[in-house]
């Protein structure tokens, strides 16, 4: 079919990165949404569209700032995570916290584990984490599959089939966030 895959880009760090100043998280749908006011995710943006911060929003969740990564490969990454060495950020938050969301869009943040399930339920995507250390050195994880289920079910992580030239983290630790400390 002529079905695109775009990709969407998720910025951050999680605790199974230590040494990542950056990590970006991608998804992409497989099949297009249906109309909605306001487009689905980043990769329904024009590819002209400069990076920055627009309005999303999913099937079935309200309108949402995003930032919109229009520069990296394939253009429309979602930005759902950014953590930099710097940050002023504390990523030690509650489930609530986490479940929806932390910081600003345009520094560090963390856009909501909540809206993250409601964004990969739209179809199939994949996810792609950036991590650029202290030396400036960059790499990259990406998983072919990628969804979070339910608050219901703890919000797992389900991947695919790793491929990049950073190390495989979340292989071996897909079954929950490890920033979440507690789950009241």
């Amino acid at each position: 079919s002529g079905l695109q895959v775009r990709t969407r880009l998720l910025h951050g760090v999680l605790v199974l990165l230590p040494a990542a100043a950056v990590m970006l998280l991608c998804v992409s749908p497989a099949r297009a949404a249906s109309f909605q006011r306001f487009p689905a995710d980043c990769s329904h943006l024009s590819s002209s569209s400069p990076s920055g911060v627009y309005v999303i929003q999913p099937a079935g969740s309200p309108p949402r700032v995003v930032w919109c990564d229009m520069d990296t490969e394939g253009k429309g990454w979602t930005v759902v995570q950014r953590n930099s060495h710097d940050t002023e950020i504390t990523w030690k938050q509650s489930w609530t916290t986490y479940k929806y969301g932390f910081g600003n869009v345009q520094a560090d943040h963390w856009l909501g584990t909540e809206y993250l399930h409601l964004l990969t339920q739209q179809g199939t995507y994949k996810v792609r984490f950036v991590v650029r250390n202290k030396a400036n050195v960059t790499h990259y994880a990406e998983y072919d599959i990628f969804s979070v289920e339910n608050e219901a079910s703890g919000y797992p992580l389900r991947l695919g089939r790793f491929l990049g030239s950073g190390d495989d983290y979340l292989t071996s630790y897909h079954s929950s966030y490890g920033g979440i400390h507690d789950n009241m």
